[in-house]
Parts: structure tokens; C-alpha cells; sequence
């Protein structure tokens, strides 16, 4: 077998990204079955242009949701908009088999409003992005899984 080296591509393409991406996924379905990832979007239109204004994004894979993107117009905000987002992901993960939701949010966004809606604080990283944190957090959506929490 000949031997490797290490190559910079500041500007991969799409299928320089499959081709990293593919091994990786096969050797996951050895241990995790099948890798299907599942995407949701849920989308805040204004009733006056139906432009999307804001709203969710998020992907579906080994049966947790992970919340890409959340936002809210300032305008909007304290009118319970995001609330009902995390609510309608939480309902559809649950429906469509998860058993649980994880997310990332900075200093500077919101991270003291995901723990009213129950997610745990998993870690926080100092200084990303430079003078601010960045926070993990997660939701168990099955009663068997709360026990298996990380500790």
C-alpha cells in the first residue's frame, strides 16, 4: 500500500466532501445502522409579502434532532414565536422517533431561554466566538432515555 500525505484544499468541492464523507459513513452504519438524515424546516413568513423572516432548521439523524438555526425578528421577540418553534421541532422529532434534541447557542443569543423549555446545559466553550461562549444543550423526549442523562 503506498504511503499518505496530507493535502490543503481551502476550497473543496462538494464532491471532495463525498469522498470524505462516504467512508465515514459506512464504517458509523458498522455501529449505528443505517445513516439517514432527515431535514425540517420551519419557516416564519410575514403575512403582508409571505417572505421568510425567520424561523428553524434542522436535520434528523440515529434518531436524535439536532437544531441547526433558530431566530426570531427582534420585532417579534416576547410574543412566544420561539417557544412555539422548539415545541413544533420537539413534536415532530417525537413523531418521527427520536429520542432526543440537541442544539448550540452563543453568549450573545439565547442561552438562558432553551433551559425554561428544559434542555440541559451539556458544556460551554470559552471564547468562541472571541469574548463570548458558546453553549450545548439537549432534551431527552422519552422517559427511558432521562435516566441515561450525561453526568
Amino acid at each position: 500500500m503506498p504511503g499518505l500525505r496530507i493535502e490543503v484544499d481551502e476550497k473543496p468541492s462538494p464532491e471532495l466532501r463525498e469522498s470524505i464523507l462516504q467512508p465515514l459513513l459506512r464504517f458509523n452504519e458498522t455501529f449505528a445502522g443505517p445513516t439517514t438524515l432527515e431535514p425540517l424546516a420551519l419557516a416564519l413568513r410575514s403575512e403582508g409579502d409571505d417572505a421568510v423572516v425567520g424561523g428553524l432548521w434542522a436535520d434528523i439523524v440515529y434518531q436524535w434532532m439536532f437544531i441547526h438555526y433558530v431566530f426570531v425578528p427582534e420585532e417579534f421577540r416576547g410574543r412566544g414565536l420561539g417557544s412555539q418553534l422548539i415545541a413544533t421541532a420537539e413534536e415532530i422529532a417525537k413523531r418521527r422517533g427520536c429520542v432526543g434534541i440537541r442544539l448550540n447557542t452563543y453568549s450573545f443569543q439565547a442561552p438562558a431561554f432553551y433551559p425554561r423549555l428544559g434542555y440541559e446545559l451539556l458544556g460551554k466553550l470559552s471564547n468562541h466566538p472571541p469574548g463570548h461562549e458558546a453553549y450545548l444543550y439537549f432534551k431527552h423526549l422519552t422517559t427511558s432515555e432521562r435516566s441515561l442523562a450525561v453526568s
